[in-house]
This record gives C-alpha cells, structure tokens and sequence, in this order.
C-alpha cells in the first residue's frame, strides 16, 4: 500500500503524502518477489506498522542520500550498468508492466499517475519488443 511519500528538504526527510490523490494506491508484489521481500523485511525492516523496510542502519530513519547512493553504485557497477540511474527502475518496471498487456488505466493506477500522458511517458520501445510484433505480424498473415 502506498500512503506516503518522502522528500529530502535541506538533508531532512520530510514525510507527507504523495503527489496526488492517485499516488495513493494499492501495488501488487509480482509473487516470485515475496520470498526475498519477507526475508529482507524479518530481517531488517523497523518493526511495527509504521516501520521502514529499508530503514538507516544506525537510527532506523530514513536512509541517506549518501548512504543509499554509496550501496546503488556498487550494485549497478556489479550489474555491468555503471549508467543506471535509479529512476530507470521505475521505467522499467512501467515497460515491463504494460508488456504483460495491461491496459493505460492499469499502468496509470499501478504507477500512481493521473494522467494518460504521464503513463505513456514512462513507456519506451524496445528492439526485442519490435522483432516480437513483426513475427506476430507476420503469423496473422499466415493464419497461425
């Protein structure tokens, strides 16, 4: 469930709410991701209602800009992607997502959108994406 959402003002975490009313929104966990969310969470998530899931090691606030930044760029070095932003993520999560045939309304509700024009903006052609739809081009031609 997405209820909130952080800004980082002058170094301090400021918590409210998201940007707009369609930011608030439920997300499902693709299933294959559940082990590894539960093992992260017994293991280092703050506990309680309220607590993070990817809390500070020191005080269990909100991570650091730095302290994120320093674990992101080794993972994306170690992924051979040194130019991966992490919004990129995000990107690719929405392409992923629409790849599985959900409609503009769902990705607009899964991405917390509340506009067409912001959905699509996170969509991206891909090459395999465009050899898949010449091959299924071709198959309605030929009856398959």
């Amino acid at each position: 469930m997405v209820r909130r959402a952080v800004v980082v003002v002058n170094g301090e975490a400021i918590v409210g709410l998201p940007k707009s009313d369609a930011g608030s929104r439920d997300v499902s966990i693709p299933p294959h991701l559940l082990p590894m969310l539960k093992t992260h969470i017994a293991t280092y998530a703050a506990l309680g209602k309220g607590g993070l899931i990817f809390p500070a090691a020191i005080n269990g606030g909100h991570l650091g800009h730095g302290t994120f930044f320093k674990t992101w760029d080794v993972a994306r070095k170690a992924a051979g992607r040194p130019d991966l932003r992490f919004h990129d993520l995000r990107h690719t999560g929405a392409v992923l997502a629409a790849q599985t045939g959900a409609t503009l309304a769902e990705l607009m509700n899964r991405l917390g959108h509340s506009t067409p024009a912001m959905a699509i903006r996170y969509q991206h052609a891909s090459e395999d994406r465009d050899m898949l739809i010449a091959r299924r081009l071709s198959e309605m031609v030929e009856g398959h």
